[in-house]
């Protein structure tokens, strides 16, 4: 059985395109087209489920068009309609460094060497040109800048970003009294 920890949010299914059984697949993490990986993973009646790639073709840098093996009628496809589409961890780990996508860190825990445990990244911003890891802490979110200079260490396996922040950057004790 797949665990939610062991996958990662990569996109949505759209609706059936065709009759054969394709998918619209609107992406925001191309890893499946960058590592050799076979499936994808999709909740289905409450359990996620792995679903082999037949074939895919991309329509812009967002979206593809993916046909799933055993998804061979609109019918079929139908029932993937505006489903999540998820990502192993496992096979993302493989990729070359720089090849992962700042969705990835998702469901991370965010440790500092001076505050310790800051808590869980629960979501990224990458709308402007600093990205932003999303980390809840104690109720609170904190916008904790994703640069290469505080990043200290990542241990993938187990899902732990370490930074050195600079001081004054976050003032938790500040942000206790609020």
């Amino acid at each position: 059985m797949i665990r939610p920890e062991e996958v990662y949010k990569i996109g949505m299914f759209n609706k059936p395109h065709g009759i054969s059984g394709e998918l619209q697949f609107t992406f925001t993490d191309d890893i499946f087209d960058r590592v050799e990986a076979d499936y994808v993973v999709c909740p289905m009646d409450g359990i996620l489920v792995p679903f082999f790639i037949e074939s895919y073709r991309f329509r812009s840098d967002t979206t593809a068009l993916m046909k799933l093996e055993g998804v061979d009628t609109q019918e079929q496809a139908r029932r993937f309609t505006n489903t999540p589409v998820y990502f192993p961890v496992k096979h993302a780990e493989e990729a070359e460094p720089g090849e992962l996508s700042w969705d990835f860190f998702t469901g991370f825990r965010v440790e500092d060497t001076t505050h310790g445990h800051l808590g869980e990244v629960t979501d990224v911003d990458t709308s402007t040109v600093n990205t932003l890891f999303i980390v809840e802490h104690d109720g609170e979110e904190l916008l904790i800048p994703a640069q290469e200079d505080f990043i200290q260490d990542i241990d993938t396996r187990h899902r732990v970003i370490t930074l050195q922040l600079p001081e004054g950057l976050i003032d938790l004790d500040e942000a206790e009294e609020t």
